[in-house]
């Protein structure tokens, strides 16, 4: 190993490859603070060619490598093993934007680059970069790539898949592909970038990317609906899809369960109504015409849902800051969940149209199962994510019910399964869900994955006990 480490100052200077315990601590422990690791030294390249000369190294050596970018992932997919033998390969050094065509609507960047700085970048040159995280401000391009990030404008304009043109990779025997094209069309065979998006770091590094760009909005209007139940939130999506299109840039559900949490455990966090109702939509209208009056668009909307019985009331906010009070309720699920203790989390993909169905029928079998747990369902109703998470009754502690996580998982995800959904929507797999992959995945996309594995890794080198089972 001595030679390897050699091998790895030689390419990226001493000062980039970490061994001290020290420090390496921010790179061995995930964002949720679930999985702790050992590494052989964290390895910072500054270039391309850095990288594909630390993975020749790396691959030469059998010397397994973990990419990470800025460790906001929520499923484990950037944490080393705890033997001390594996490589973090971290990217945040290649932060910089190579280039932007305000004409073509593109923007190329390094991996490494933080979401916020290109959202940022965009701004400047009056366009707009649409993917939008809680993590925006640490996370990086390379990382919302390898596990195609989803977030809350995912209902106008896609996911990272749908937001990238072009990719430039590292093989993990040091080869560069460079896809760095910014194209709309390219028919000339396998669509290759799309088998590194969302990959996980186990096919190959990504270490740019070329991304669209789109006019910037400049006409918004955001409302909060209370709602008599939750089939109700199907219909008013219906309604508001079917009248202004695209300009529905969000459409967030949260349950009375996540309200009410958010209420006790955010400072600062209030409701514009007088009671908690059964379920809260928080939807967003927006438009590149500075001249579409959207509040009075949603207006008439709403207040056709209220006399259609699809909502009971609705508020719609007047100023800038009235829409960063609304949006507090739903920003502030997941920190009330930190604070009032952990959850079985849940991050699940169903038929839109089998939403309501879907949690009636997953709340009477864990009830059944396990009484007395508080549910707390929320998540971006309009792409079919919901975020299906079981907090421990007030009864239990802890550990009794750390010791139920494996059979809820498998009475949520069984039930995801029979609706024809996903049990993982925007968090990826990582470790978190690779040993319950086999369970939903047929055996025929298992085994593609795997030849496409040892097609791309055959010296299982990139990432290995992430997404797929050694």
């Amino acid at each position: 190993m001595n030679a390897t480490l050699d091998q790895l100052c030689a390419i990226v200077g001493a000062g980039h490859v970490l061994t001290a315990p020290d420090d390496q601590r921010a790179y061995v422990v995930d964002w949720m603070k679930k999985y702790h690791g050992r590494a052989l030294a964290v390895v910072r390249p500054g270039s391309t060619a850095e990288v594909a000369a630390v993975l020749r190294c790396c691959n030469e050596a059998g010397v397994a490598v973990i990419p990470q970018g800025g460790n906001t992932g929520m499923a484990g997919g950037a944490t080393p093993d705890d033997s001390g033998r594996q490589v973090i390969l971290s990217l945040t050094r290649m932060n910089k934007i190579r280039d932007l065509d305000p004409v073509g609507n593109t923007i190329t960047v390094d991996a490494g680059c933080i979401l916020a700085a290109v959202q940022m970048a965009a701004n400047d040159a009056g366009r707009f970069f649409p993917l939008s995280l809680g993590a925006e401000g640490s996370c990086t391009i390379g990382g919302n790539l390898a596990t195609n990030a989803g977030g809350v404008a995912v209902l106008r304009y896609g996911n990272a898949r749908e937001l990238a043109l072009g990719l430039e990779v590292v093989l993990a025997d040091g080869r560069i592909w460079d896809g760095l094209q910014a194209l709309r069309k390219d028919n000339t065979g396998y669509d290759l970038r799309d088998l590194f998006i969302g990959s996980e770091g186990t096919l190959g590094v990504i270490t740019a990317a070329v991304l669209k760009l789109h006019a910037a909005p400049v006409a918004q209007a955001t409302a909060m609906m209370a709602l008599p139940d939750r089939d109700a939130a199907l219909a008013l999506f219906t309604r508001l899809r079917g009248r202004v299109g695209d300009r529905l840039t969000a459409f967030e559900f949260m349950t009375r369960n996540c309200v009410d949490l958010v209420l006790k455990q955010v400072a600062g966090a209030s409701l514009p109504f007088a009671a908690v109702p059964p379920a809260i939509v928080l939807a967003e209208l927006s438009d590149t015409d500075a001249g579409t009056d959207l509040p009075a668009l949603l207006e008439d909307l709403l207040a056709a849902a209220i006399e259609a019985g699809e909502a009971t009331d609705a508020v719609i906010a007047q100023s800038g800051e009235q829409a960063k009070a609304l949006w507090r309720i739903r920003e502030g699920i997941s920190e009330a969940q930190v604070r009032a203790g952990k959850t079985i989390k849940h991050d699940i993909a169903l038929p839109i149209g089998q939403l309501a169905a879907f949690m009636d029928e997953c709340e009477r079998v864990v009830e059944a199962a396990c009484p007395g747990l508080n549910f707390l369902v929320f998540g971006h109703l309009g792409d079919g994510n919901l975020h299906y998470n079981l907090q421990r009754a007030p009864h239990m502690d802890d550990e009794a019910f750390y010791a139920l996580t494996g059979s809820l998982n498998a009475l949520v995800h069984d039930l995801v399964h029979r609706y024809r959904g996903s049990i993982s929507a925007e968090h990826g797999v990582g470790q978190l869900r690779r040993d319950e992959l086999p369970r939903y995945k047929s055996g025929v996309a298992l085994q593609m994955m795997l030849d496409l594995k040892r097609l791309f890794d055959p010296g299982n080198i990139l990432n290995p006990g992430k997404l797929l089972q050694s």
